[in-house]
């Protein structure tokens, strides 16, 4: 076991790799490259880079009233079923999120009124991803809180050669247009528009590092969810954890990626032990181990805290995208957690059930983000838009001390549009 030296109270049965490094400024120079021939191109390059990225040659980008409703048809009835049940969750609970997000207009002072409207953004970009696999789950949280939250218009952009099953998914999470355009051009067509796709006013959705440096990148004149680096899971467990679970829960979330963060903080040493065992035992029968492997071997950590005070200091330094609280006091001990972008309190709680269907969003701040920020929600797709109303009583309260702040700092328009209106509102 070793000891951190960059944070105390914390040792390592499995210290994290430094992991594969990336070229980040080639990656920079192609989106950059790929933005400003869309923007300046529009269909024509998104075409070219349809062929070049995807080996695409689709005549018309959008899909159809008439293949989106064959791709539902096309879906297994099962999984249709399951798709709906996990689109009614996920609209249950943004229709309870959005629930909580209320108008004001109060009277601060006699005869000032201000407040604040709750207005849905007009026009959405969801960038759903393909992958190594068919995730349905991916439009249904993305879309469905959108359009409960009152959104007029929803695009959706996934790659061309996604499965149908996810043209059946944007379908049935309420996309009002479904585009076969991947990638960095996607972004691209998204935030300039062409003569096809509609600028929209904001993108949101994971994608691959292509589509994360084109959201940066436009980020400003259009409005973006967060920046999505690789998945990642925390486990937080005592001496009540159960290795197998711990194990399995890590290796579930390994298998997204080979550059998927897992993690198990614990206090009890020989828990530590006992799950980094248990991850090697059931890699070797996991069918998705090429992928699970590398990410635990890479970016895998067992820490060891000396106390509980300890393990949520680290813990909140780390800021996990999904973190799992499996101790014996669970719901006490997850008041005293601040950093994450979801929590799963107890041991019958999952991830997996967050990912697929009970209605939490999964798309979810990473890379530490979750100091600052929250994942994806019904809010996500409205604005707080600020409101000032004034009657003579206001403006008798408010136009002294705003002329005479302006007149100290030297900025003569400003007093004069404070005073004007008491001026008046005396001779009168």
């Amino acid at each position: 076991m070793t000891t951190s030296p960059t944070f105390p109270g914390i040792s390592h049965v499995k210290a994290p790799g430094g992991g594969p490094s990336g070229d980040t400024a080639e990656i920079e120079g192609i989106v950059a490259g790929v933005l400003a021939e869309v923007r300046a191109r529009g269909d024509a390059a998104v075409a070219e880079y349809a062929r070049k990225f995807d080996r695409s040659d689709l005549e018309a980008f959008e899909v159809s009233a008439e293949a989106r409703e064959a791709a539902v048809a096309e879906l297994d009835p099962q999984t249709r079923v399951d798709t709906e049940f996990a689109i009614a969750n996920v609209r249950r609970f943004a229709e309870a999120q959005m629930a909580t997000i209320l108008p004001l207009d109060i009277e601060t002072a006699p005869g000032a009124f201000l407040g604040h409207r709750v207005i849905p953004l007009a026009r959405v970009g969801a960038y759903v991803p393909g992958g190594r696999y068919p995730l349905l789950s991916a439009p249904v949280m993305t879309i469905v809180p959108a359009k409960v939250a009152g959104v007029e218009e929803v695009i959706a952009c996934l790659p061309p050669n996604a499965h149908r099953a996810m043209i059946a998914g944007c379908h049935l999470s309420g996309a009002d247009r479904i585009f076969l355009i991947g990638g960095a051009q996607a972004i691209a067509a998204m935030a300039y528009g062409t003569e096809t796709v509609p600028r929209v006013d904001k993108i949101v959705g994971p994608g691959n590092a292509f589509v994360n440096e084109a959201k940066r990148q436009v980020f400003g004149p259009v409005g973006i969810d967060q920046l999505a680096g690789p998945s990642e899971i925390y486990v937080l467990a005592d001496s009540t954890g159960d290795p197998e679970i711990i194990a399995t829960d890590l290796l579930a979330q390994a298998e997204h990626d080979v550059r998927t963060r897992v993690g198990l903080i614990t206090t009890d040493a020989g828990l530590a032990r006992d799950v980094a065992t248990e991850i090697e035992r059931q890699l070797e029968d996991l069918s998705t181990a090429h992928t699970a492997a590398p990410a635990y071997r890479d970016y895998g950590q067992i820490a060891v805290a000396e106390d509980e005070a300890a393990m949520i200091a680290y813990s909140d330094h780390i800021a996990a995208e999904h973190l799992q609280v499996h101790t014996a006091n669970a719901c006490d001990f997850a008041q005293e957690l601040r950093n994450y972008g979801s929590l799963f309190i107890g041991e019958l709680a999952s991830v997996v059930y967050s990912d697929k269907c009970a209605g939490t969003n999964h798309t979810l701040p990473t890379m530490a983000a979750g100091r600052y920020t929250g994942g994806l929600w019904a809010g996500t797709y409205v604005k707080i838009a600020t409101h000032q109303r004034l009657e003579p009583a206001g403006v008798r309260a408010f136009a002294p001390p705003a002329a005479r702040q302006a007149a100290s700092e030297g900025l003569e328009g400003h007093r004069r549009a404070a005073q004007i209106r008491l001026d008046r509102l005396q001779a009168g």
